[in-house]
């Protein structure tokens, strides 16, 4: 009888033979990928014979041997396609494994090819966090990435790059702002400005889906008094960002959240209200009233309208 795990021990093998060029192993790899997407049964073999461990070796093991110089091309592109096979197999739930990046040696090779890594390392080590963060078993793990600097720093910058790089660090922030000391690391190195960037460029490139997983953090976040000071310091943060999502008639969705972020700036800031009214919040909440949006959004949007109404009377009254 045929051992039906042979072909894929072989596969096995040639990753980890020092014979087998980075060339063969990348090909290696997209056999991987290819068997994987068969069926699940695929996937549980490669996790019972140990292959999930022994990827994470080979990325992490290798990179920290080249510390602290850049990984060199050959190796990053290994690096994306088995890092590809890796978030497959995570699908299954085996996190655990990842707890090896606990070893400080390692902690540090995951950090060096965030820096240095291509579009698609960066991805998907953004995909990485945010699978950290839905288990307990990777919980410290978490924990432990979200308070390294360079990560944080990284990740608020891919705020302001193409897409799909923006929304897999705006996913992966969202998850470590789940943890309240590292939500004070990411509002200090200037998480609002790269959100007002990620909500404003979503906007422009008409991604409806993309503005509301920025616009429901801010929301979120502004219950933190740093996080209104930081929009208040940002010339265009309620002009732009704000006011003119209160709108959108492929986006109420983050409507909803826009309302509830201008209440929250707005109802002990007369800077805000200024602000807000000196941007058409008042025409664009009159637009929302008129639209298809949930009546919760249209109680909220009563309430802000009578804030700003009043606030634009007491304005009138002192230039009169």
């Amino acid at each position: 009888m045929i051992d039906p795990d042979r072909g894929l021990i072989a596969l096995r093998h040639s990753l980890e033979s020092p014979e087998s060029t980075l060339a063969d192993k990348v090909h290696t790899l997209r056999r991987i990928q290819v068997l994987s997407a068969e069926s699940p049964l695929k996937c549980a073999a490669f996790l019972r014979l140990g292959f999930l461990p022994m990827l994470l070796e080979l990325i992490f093991g290798y990179a920290e041997s080249r510390a602290p110089s850049a990984p060199s091309p050959d190796h990053v592109h290994f690096v994306d396609q088995a890092l590809s096979c890796i978030l497959k197999l995570l699908d299954l739930g085996e996190l655990q494994c990842l707890n090896m990046l606990k070893e400080q040696s390692k902690l540090s090779s995951f950090l060096a090819l965030f820096e240095h890594g291509t579009v698609t390392t960066k991805i998907s080590l953004c995909r990485l966090v945010e699978t950290m963060s839905s288990s307990f078993q990777t919980k410290e793990l978490f924990t432990m990435l979200g308070h390294r600097f360079r990560l944080i720093r990284g990740m608020i910058l891919l705020l302001h790059q193409k897409p799909e790089v923006s929304e897999a660090a705006i996913k992966a922030i969202s998850s470590l702002c789940s943890v309240e000391s590292i939500r004070e690391i990411l509002l200090r190195e200037g998480l609002i400005n790269g959100l007002l960037a990620y909500i404003l460029h979503a906007k422009t490139q008409e991604r409806a889906s993309a503005a509301p997983l920025g616009m429901r953090l801010l929301e979120h976040l502004l219950g933190i008094e740093k996080a209104k000071e930081a929009i208040l310091d940002e010339p265009q943060g309620i002009t732009s960002a704000l006011v003119k999502t209160l709108f959108r008639i492929s986006d109420l969705e983050g409507s909803d959240s826009a309302v509830n972020s201008l209440i929250l700036l707005c109802y002990d800031s007369s800077e805000a209200r200024e602000a807000a009214l000196k941007a058409g919040a008042l025409t664009q909440l009159l637009l929302l009233l008129q639209s298809q949006c949930a009546d919760t959004t249209k109680t909220k949007a009563r309430m802000l309208l009578k804030l700003l109404r009043s606030s634009k009377r007491t304005m009138n009254k002192k230039h009169a």
